[in-house]
């Protein structure tokens, strides 16, 4: 089309009566044509295949969704995973410093009450071994006391009322 064009502007140096510039605008006129059906050919091809385009663009959105939206899950479930490491680790982390702070409030708690002299759940454990045992000695003793005086008791009967009235004497 350009080369029509140029070899008749050259045509038209060379003849100069006029007879170029109908042939000019001829050609000028036939390819402004040809332009527009071409221009109509693509519109008329664009509606016949556009709507099974529009249907294979529907096509690869849903396809593309699908695996942007894949994609995404993955990466939510992988960052709520980590959320949930560090999660846990601050967790353990924070039972360590109540460990720890709970063991050093006792250790203050058990000096201060030594130094006022109250006596340790270890002290009263053990001088509670020892009532037990002081208990279970007098016991042993008592019991042996009353088999022994059981017997004489009955023959110092006597005495020990004597003994008893004895002493409500003096007080009246």
């Amino acid at each position: 089309m350009v080369k029509k064009l140029k070899a008749m502007a050259d045509k038209k140096a060379s003849n100069p009566a006029g007879l170029l510039d109908n042939a000019l605008a001829q050609t000028i006129k036939d390819s402004a044509q040809q332009i527009w059906l071409a221009g109509m050919g693509a519109f008329a091809k664009a509606q016949a295949e556009g709507t099974q385009a529009f249907d294979k663009l529907i096509k690869d959105g849903m396809s593309l969704q699908k695996k942007t939206q894949g994609a995404a899950e993955e990466k939510i479930s992988e960052v709520t995973g980590k959320m949930s490491a560090m999660a846990g680790e601050v967790t353990a982390k924070a039972g360590q410093h109540w460990d720890k702070l709970e063991s050093i409030f006792e250790q203050r708690t058990a000096k201060a009450m030594s130094r006022l002299g109250v006596p340790s759940a270890k002290d009263m454990a053990a001088l509670n071994a020892r009532l037990d045992k002081l208990a279970a000695d007098v016991a042993k003793l008592g019991a042996t006391k009353l088999g022994a005086t059981k017997a004489p008791a009955k023959k110092a009967a006597p005495r020990a009322a004597a003994k008893k009235t004895a002493r409500k004497a003096p007080a009246a």
